[in-house]
Formats: structure tokens, sequence, C-alpha cells
């Protein structure tokens, strides 16, 4: 299977400073590394899936600093990789961090175990960065890279380039985000939990009501926030809060829920790829748009918050960027003004600089102030930093 370079540049946070790159299973966290990073100057790579080496860390996590030493490693790059499977290895590598000054990339699937053990993600020795699927500037040129495509494949690398996406998702679904979630501890019900994922991904790109999805899945209510908390921890969904600065129009305070992934969302659904027109067309192109975002942010605006807004009377902003941008998605071929309502309502408190419509328009064009842009054109604009 060929590999896909990733638009993800880790060299110069490196050279000064240690890093966690926390992201999903399958989203090349490890491919990445093999592929753009150990051809660098890494001094050492450990990957704790070696269930050998795994063992003999769980048994004596001073290992590390053993082989350091033995290597005489200073002022250098180390990698492990699923630092998650040995929480207990943080305590040595905080010590080689001050004594020998050496910067380490810790990748991971998920934070929530390292956090159960009670570690301090080294007490503010080391950012933190979220690995994403594919974005548009690692395969806009690909044939593939068109809605239907996405739609029914998403954007993870794997499923991207498979052959049998059916069967691929089903089996991604049914060892990872039902086994292995619950086996952290998320749920000792894995049947309960599946339904809850079944559930959770008609939730997708919607404002959240935990009672709602609590009645739905037969599970109290307060497991449900605890399973929607184990998705985000796993990094396999997210929130996006709403923007509450309006005066004019009071605003909802209630979050909004999307998956990480399309495919991964359409497979727990259980539906096929989606005609245009319909509900589920609507909602994968908001969260494709979603996901772009929130991959920008993390890549190369790390400061940034990603919001959306919705009154109390119902006027909405699909996507809001700090207090800069105002976007509204549209998966529309023909944006008219009944699509602008949202926007102009926030216009109207004067807080946002840029007004944006993501369509499915051809070409781009401006309304009243307001940029209707074309899917693509938007990428490519939000990526070159002109958004």
């Amino acid at each position: 299977m060929s590999y896909i370079n990733r638009i993800l540049d880790l060299e110069k946070i490196l050279s000064t400073k240690s890093l966690f790159l926390f992201g999903p299973r399958q989203t090349g966290k490890s491919s990445y590394i093999k592929n753009q990073l150990l051809k660098k100057d890494i001094a050492l790579f450990w990957t704790l899936l070696d269930g050998r080496l795994r063992l003999r860390v769980l048994a004596d996590p001073g290992l590390l600093r053993q082989e350091v030493e033995i290597r005489n490693l200073h002022d250098c790059t180390i990698i492990i990789d699923e630092i998650q499977k040995c929480p207990n290895l943080l305590d040595e590598i905080q010590f080689l961090i001050e004594e020998r000054n050496i910067r380490f990339l810790l990748t991971g699937s998920s934070a929530r175990k390292l956090k159960d053990a009670g570690t301090n993600l080294l007490g503010g020795r080391a950012t933190e960065r979220h690995f994403h699927p594919l974005t548009f500037p690692e395969i806009h040129d690909s044939p593939n890279y068109n809605l239907p495509f996405i739609f029914e494949h998403g954007l993870l690398p794997f499923m991207f380039l498979s052959q049998d996406i059916e069967e691929d998702l089903a089996a991604y679904i049914n060892t990872y985000l039902t086994e292995e979630i619950a086996a952290e501890g998320a749920s000792r019900n894995i049947p309960a939990f599946a339904q809850f994922l079944n559930v959770a991904a008609l939730t997708n790109s919607q404002i959240l009501n935990y009672t709602n999805v609590a009645s739905d899945s037969q599970v109290p209510h307060q497991t449900i926030r605890q399973w929607y908390q184990v998705l985000e921890d796993t990094l396999l969904g997210y929130q996006i809060e709403p923007f509450r600065k309006t005066v004019k129009r009071k605003a909802i305070a209630t979050s909004k829920f999307y998956f990480f992934d399309i495919a991964v969302a359409r497979s727990l659904k259980n539906i096929p790829t989606p005609a245009e027109d319909t509900t589920e067309f609507g909602e994968f192109f908001e969260q494709l748009v979603c996901m772009e975002l929130k991959a920008w942010i993390d890549y190369t605006n790390p400061r940034s918050k990603l919001t959306f807004w919705r009154s109390t009377t119902g006027a909405e902003v699909d996507f809001c960027i700090d207090e800069r941008t105002a976007i509204e998605v549209k998966s529309s071929g023909k944006v008219s003004d009944k699509h602008l309502k949202g926007l102009k309502a926030l216009r109207e408190e004067g807080i946002f600089k840029k007004y944006i419509v993501v369509c499915q328009e051809e070409h781009p064009r401006l309304i009243d102030g307001i940029e209707i842009l074309p899917w693509k054109y938007f990428f490519e604009r939000l990526w070159t930093g002109n958004i």
C-alpha cells in the first residue's frame, strides 16, 4: 500500500521541546514516523506495539534510562510510539528531559490511560498536537478526492486506499471502536456500548441531548455522559462549543458533536453513501468542512478556537474561527438569499471580520459582502492562510 505524505511538520517543535502526538487508531501516526521522521536525526525509536518490549517495560520502566545511558545520549530526539500502553514510562521520560536535555515525541491513540494513571503529561515540559485523517493539501490531486468517494471511504489513509471499504470499516468498528475502547475500562458491557455508538452516530453534527441518547440507548443518563467523554478522550469524536458573545440575540449554551471521520459515522449509522439532496449528504458535507477546519487549527493555528453559533430563536451559523471568520456550510450547488439568513443575523452583532458560505457552486462570488466559495477553493484558501 502506497504512503501518502502528511502535511504536519513537527521538526521545528522537536528542535526545542518534547511533544505528545495524539490521534485515533489508523490515522497514520506510525506510518508518519516511519516515512517522514525516522529519516531525520532520531537517536532512538521504541514502539510499544512490540509485545515483548512492552512486557519488559511494564516490568521495569528503568530500561529506557539504561539504554539512554549505555548509548550516552544527550541533547537529541527519542520517539516512543503508543505511550499510553506504558504510562509509568513518563517518570523516566521526565527525568531524561531534565537531566539530559532529551526531547521526546510521544505518540498515542488516547490520553485516557495517561490521565487515569495520575500522570500530569510531563507538567508543561511537552506541548501537544493531534493527528487527523487526510486533509486537502495531502490528497487534493487524487482522482478520488470528490464528495461521493470521501463519503463512502472517509479520510483515514487505509480506508481512502481500501479495495473493500465496507469490510474494512466493519472490522475497524468491531475490533477497535467497541472491543478495544471497552477494554480500556469504558464499559464492561460491550453490546450496550456498541448500541450507544450506533445511537451516537445519529447525533453526528447535531446539538447534544444526553437525555434522548440515554433513552434510545437504554442506558442511564450519567453513563451516556461518561461514554461521550470516552469518545473525546480516545479522539473518536469531539464537541464544538457554542459562540456565546452575541448581545442582540441570545446564544444557546449546548455543544454540537462530530465523529472524527465521515465513513466511520456512516458505517455506525449503517447507511450507504448518501445521494445529493438528502439530509445525510448535507450532514457529511458539514462534517467534512469541520474535519478540515479542526486539522488546520491543530496543525497551523493551535491557539485558535472553533465554535458555532445558534440563537435561542433558531438563527445559526455552522462554524466560527475565533472572532474573525463566520462560516456557513451549504451542500447546495446554488446559494440563494435564504442560505444567508444566519450569517446576516450574526453580522448585526458587528463581531466578525469575514462571512463565508462554503458550498458546491463552481465559481467564487460575492453577495452583499458575504463570500460564496466552492468547497475545494475554500480549502485551498484556508491552507494558504487566506481565510
